[in-house]
């Protein structure tokens, strides 16, 4: 006998013949059906995404590949450790053929044509409407960086994308405001992030074990609005995170293709953009698209994200490998050009099209001045990337949505796109990849303090439950605490020395964070968030991702 779908909530159970039915429709063996256990709280309206037939569609996914996510993840730590020996990194000789074969991705599908707009955000519903409502081209519904995995995110997310794909989302905030979907004019399209591979989903237990996240987030969102993508002439498209090579990339390619079969859509059908967002990743671009094939539709460049997996990767790699203040890292510091001409010239080459990175500038309604710098920054960094070859960049804030527009029809004007500048002129070595000691910039007692006061304000935040924070007027996420911790592990470790003359050392941090929790003052979850500061900042070895054990204190 198949095993029943269970919910902690003792008032719900669901029909296991329903999820054994669907297990026997996909051609499963009813009698070895997965055990399906949801330990979390009730969600309202949860029941509409908790059904028994994308529970055990999830629960196929977790059953079929979540053990080859385990050995990729084992894989991260032995290609890390040969990273470290080596104090290097090159292109794989053994897909030399890949990278000079004349192969090419499809073209983009209908909704990913034009995307020289992409406005990001969590999947929250007014900031969701909001971002609907903006004027963007994409919408990235964020169920990852920007977004605290409670489990009433993960479901009420889902909730959020529902009927945001029914054009059917609205909220009435406590005050009685209302916010609703325009009728006039298109509305963006809709392209989840779903976790990256590490982090697991503790509230929904395949046979007793957590499912991993990502084929939670992406197996819900697919069995309930691929189809119905599809039949508005849009399609089931993803964002694909912290991806460290064409492996991975694979991995995801089997998920889709499976997919694909099991709820009838057309192969190829599912497409996706990886992130290139860690410097594994980066010495991979072209064998990535090739492993995701007819699923792959572009690449993006991030900034925050990819400077933590350069400490990250390199952590004990000698004094070469020491990062100034993160602040100072821009994105036309060299290595950082580098990497980002490399994966225009790579994604042009190969049919695919360059979304550049952020802009986390909060436009400012209140102070003039402060509004006329965040849009001015917000200018330049856009003409830099439509000039460098890009064909669409990320913003966070809807009034940068006409700022980041105008950049880009300034150069593209009618043309959806440029695929056709081929960025031949860009020849790029790993030496320039890793020319982390070419970066301008000092190790200053500023950057220290900045490093744990906002890393320290954002995990409140984030334990609350809010993944996308304001801060200093900047729309912050985890890439941002990463970074951060990470940045503080490395200089305590190296033993930097800082503008004052000081060395870093754990006591000299535990100092700082002192002062700086005494200067935030009252703050829900701060004394949680200054423990775990310190526990994935100051640990003797280094922790992977500061999101697993921050998961472990929510709910």
């Amino acid at each position: 006998m198949p095993a029943s779908v269970v919910h902690r909530d003792p008032g719900t159970v669901l029909d296991r013949r329903s999820a054994a039915s669907l297990a026997t429709k996909h051609g499963r063996d009813g009698g070895d059906m997965a055990d399906v256990r949801v330990d979390g709280p009730a969600v309202e309206r949860g029941e509409e995404i908790l059904t028994p037939g994308a529970l055990a569609f999830v629960a196929d996914l977790q059953t079929r590949f979540g053990a080859h996510r385990d050995a990729l993840l084992a894989a991260r730590a032995t290609r890390r450790a040969e990273i470290a020996t080596a104090r290097r990194i090159d292109v794989r000789p053994e897909t030399e053929a890949v990278r000079t074969g004349g192969w090419q991705v499809p073209p983009p599908p209908p909704g990913l044509v034009d995307r020289r707009v992409e406005i990001t955000g969590p999947t929250e519903p007014k900031m969701a409407v909001n971002a609907l409502n903006c004027g963007a081209n994409v919408w990235l519904a964020d169920l990852e960086d920007a977004n605290t995995p409670h489990w009433r995110n993960v479901v009420g997310g889902q909730v959020v994308l529902r009927d945001a794909v029914r054009r059917t989302l609205a909220f009435t905030a406590p005050d009685g405001r209302e916010y609703r979907l325009r009728e006039d004019g298109e509305l963006p399209t809709i392209v989840p992030r779903p976790r990256g591979w590490h982090l697991p989903e503790r509230h929904l237990l395949v046979d007793g074990a957590p499912a991993v996240g990502a084929l939670v987030d992406a197996g819900l969102y697919l069995f309930h609005n691929a189809r119905e993508q599809l039949d508005r002439g849009s399609g089931p498209y993803l964002y694909l995170p912290k991806l460290e090579g064409a492996l991975e990339a694979r991995l995801w390619a089997l998920v889709f293709d499976h997919a694909e079969q099991v709820l009838g859509l057309p192969a190829g059908s599912i497409r996706a953009t990886m992130l290139i967002e860690t410097i594994p990743a980066a010495f991979e671009m072209e064998e990535m698209l090739h492993e995701l094939g007819s699923h792959a539709t572009a690449l993006n460049a991030g900034r925050w994200d990819y400077l933590f997996s350069i400490i990250k990767v390199f952590r004990d790699a000698g004094p070469e490998f020491v990062l100034p203040d993160r602040a100072a890292v821009t994105m036309t510091a060299p290595m950082m050009r580098a990497y980002t001409e490399q994966l225009v010239a790579v994604c042009h080459r190969r049919g695919a099209l360059a979304i550049g990175g952020m802009a986390a500038a909060i436009p400012s309604r209140r102070d003039a001045g402060a509004n006329a710098r965040a849009l001015a920054q917000v200018r330049e960094d856009k003409t830099r990337e439509v000039g460098d070859g890009f064909d669409g960049s990320w913003v966070a804030h809807p009034d940068l949505v006409p700022v980041c527009r105008e950049a880009f029809d300034a150069v593209l004007g009618g043309r959806p796109h440029q695929l056709d500048r081929l960025r031949d002129d860009v020849s790029v070595t790993p030496e320039q990849l890793l020319d982390v000691a070419g970066v301008p910039g000092e190790r200053t007692m500023a950057g220290l303090r900045a490093n744990v006061e906002v890393a320290i304000r954002y995990l409140a935040a984030w334990l609350a439950g809010n993944g996308a924070v304001g801060i200093h007027g900047l729309m912050e996420d985890a890439a941002t605490a990463e970074i951060s911790r990470s940045q503080v592990w490395q200089w305590v470790h190296a033993a930097v020395e800082l503008d004052t003359g000081e060395t870093v050392t754990a006591e000299l941090v535990r100092r700082v964070i002192d002062e700086e929790v005494a200067a935030i003052g009252r703050l829900d979850h701060v004394d949680q968030a200054r423990a775990l500061f310190e526990q994935v900042a100051l640990a003797e070895d280094f922790p992977d991702f500061l999101t697993l054990p921050a998961y472990g204190l929510v709910e």
